[in-house]
């Protein structure tokens, strides 16, 4: 079970590493790509500039050079003096940029090459080259040439085995162009020695920023996914029923603010099942206890154990817990329904001053044995409410039920309702030891029972005050407790008087 849970979790690290890293190769490929394409253009612009420059300056040179003769014509009493410095002069420069440079006539036939020279004071036999007299540039890359100039990176036709670099200027005599200089370079052969260098470089570089990413990528994936396992983890112990487990919350982020939700999920799963855990323990003693009761009362009678002169006295503790086990169970139907969101509220006007008085009644007996003081009846005045009235009838059942549980004896209870223009009003207080501070936020809770120790509420399941809050609420309203230790307690709320 360990392996299997460990592979599991690191499914999501492995992955976003992978993702992560993908990215980044794919990056760096596309960045080489782009960096390769963008070296390439300058490369060829750079070299393009330099073989227009040398072919620019021959053509400078040969202007005046070839006035002197007719190059179409090779005449062995012409004077080749000009013609070998023409030829030295494209070899020297043809060397200096790892270049071809030729001369064509106008029709396109190379007419003086470096490669006509056996060294740089004469020509070979019949002043002729075998690779340059194949060549034949077409003509309209020679009318291109003759109008200022031609760039080119091609075969030119089929001219070269090759794409080469070619840049070509026009000799100019007499305002006529008279012939064309070619500068010529392989595409590939100096370009390769350059593209590895460049490379050699870049891949270093790119090499040693993987590596870096790589260990960054690692390190961020395991820190971004650490919380999502760990939550994970947190998972599974709350399936379990363990709540005690704790996500560790790390900076000030969207995951950290998920990994607090996730703790105070836990906190209040942890409380809910504390609280259900001690509902199912009170619903089960609070049926339990006068369902035993009512059983041995009636089987008392039954069997004549009770004299029957006793039979009445019985048969009222028996009706006060049937309706004890009544009010519980519609209290926890209630619960479901307000849950399901399926509870409604049937309107209707009705006095709610006359409903106080009736349900003080039926607490006569209890009010009388504590010998407790009911203040504020005097002053009450009729007041007409628009509101299920079986609702609030249980609220304040609730709120006096509690306010005489509580009240210590020889104490008082003060009630109090009002209305104005908007809202009415109803507020109960009795004397007697408080609740503390720390409890007050949660005593509407479900379920929840102030500390036992301190309390007369000994046989509550926790649900009437949560019951008076949800009831008021559907209302529109509003119910809210004050309390100071050792003196008072007053729950009070407001209903609006027109309830849409």
């Amino acid at each position: 079970m360990g392996r299997t849970t460990q592979k599991k979790g690191t499914k999501l690290f492995r992955k976003y590493l992978m993702v992560i890293t993908s990215v980044i190769l794919v990056s760096v490929i596309l960045l080489c790509s782009v960096y390769l394409f963008l070296v390439t253009r300058h490369w060829n612009s750079e070299q393009i500039n330099t073989l227009q420059h040398n072919s620019n300056i021959i053509a400078q040179n040969a202007q005046d050079l070839l006035g002197r003769m007719n190059i179409s014509e090779k005449d062995e009493q012409t004077d080749i003096t000009p013609l070998l410095m023409i030829c030295n002069t494209m070899r020297i420069m043809s060397e200096a940029i790892d270049a071809d440079i030729f001369i064509t006539d106008m029709n396109g036939d190379v007419v003086v090459c470096k490669d006509m020279m056996v060294d740089q004071f004469s020509f070979r036999e019949e002043a002729h080259c075998m690779l340059h007299d194949r060549y034949h540039i077409g003509k309209d890359v020679i009318d291109k040439a003759a109008k200022g100039g031609f760039t080119d990176s091609s075969r030119l036709g089929e001219t070269f085995m090759n794409s080469q670099l070619t840049t070509a200027s026009p000799i100019i005599v007499n305002e006529k162009p008279v012939a064309i200089v070619f500068a010529t370079e392989p595409m590939t052969m100096t370009w390769y020695s350059y593209a590895k260098r460049v490379m050699e470089v870049f891949l270093t570089a790119a090499l040693l920023a993987l590596v870096v990413s790589f260990l960054m990528v690692y390190y961020l994936s395991y820190r971004f996914t650490r919380p999502l396992k760990e939550m994970s983890q947190a998972i599974r112990h709350y399936a379990d029923g363990d709540f005690s487990y704790k996500v560790k919350v790390r900076g000030n982020d969207e995951v950290s603010e998920l990994a607090q939700a996730f703790n105070s999920m836990a906190m209040s799963l942890s409380s809910q099942e504390s609280s259900r855990r001690s509902f199912v323990a009170n619903v089960s003693h609070e049926l339990k206890t006068p369902m035993t009761s009512i059983g041995g009362f009636i089987d008392g009678i039954l069997d004549g154990t009770i004299s029957e002169d006793k039979h009445d006295y019985y048969l009222r503790i028996v009706s006060d817990e049937v309706k004890r086990l009544s009010r519980l169970v519609t209290g926890m139907l209630n619960m479901s329904k307000i849950e399901a969101g399926e509870m409604q509220i049937n309107l209707k006007s009705f006095d709610l001053s006359a409903d106080i008085f009736k349900t003080l009644l039926s607490f006569e007996k209890k009010i009388n044995e504590k010998q407790i003081e009911i203040i504020g009846l005097d002053s009450m005045q009729s007041i007409t409410v628009n509101a299920d009235e079986d609702m609030i009838m249980q609220v304040i059942y609730n709120l006096i039920d509690n306010a005489v549980k509580f009240t210590p004896q020889g104490g008082y209870i003060f009630i109090k309702d009002y209305k104005d223009s908007e809202k009415t009003f109803v507020s109960i207080r009795n004397s007697g030891s408080g609740i503390e501070k720390d409890e007050l936020p949660k005593i509407f809770e479900r379920f929840y029972k102030v500390d036992h120790s301190r309390s007369y509420d000994v046989k509550g399941a926790g649900l009437g005050l949560f019951l008076c809050k949800s009831i008021i609420e559907l209302h529109g309203g509003e119910i809210r407790v004050d309390s100071n230790v050792g003196e008072y307690t007053e729950f009070a709320f407001w209903i609006p008087n027109n309830i849409q």
